[in-house]
């Protein structure tokens, strides 16, 4: 599974870096580090709606540490499972 977390300047004001580090938790909580490729991506184009990561080909909008966990969740735990 492919995880892209946009970096662009929008995304970066609101918080890609700590996507970033949480997701890198998350992935090693859940023993996924063979399973899963984190990378930064230069804008995915919804630079109005939050933080914006990519899961595979579904693109996934206004990621917050806050709900990182549930995000997660839905959209790479219930894909690997």
């Amino acid at each position: 599974m492919d995880i892209s977390v946009c970096i662009g300047s929008s995304c970066h004001l609101r918080g890609s870096y700590d996507i970033i580090k949480g997701l890198e938790a998350l992935i090693e909580q859940h023993g996924l580090q063979n399973q899963i490729n984190l990378a930064a991506a230069f804008c995915l184009g919804n630079c109005t709606n939050g933080v914006t990561i990519k899961v595979n080909d579904r693109i996934v909008t206004g990621v917050s540490t806050e709900n990182l966990p549930q995000v997660f969740k839905e959209h790479v735990l219930k894909a690997l499972s």
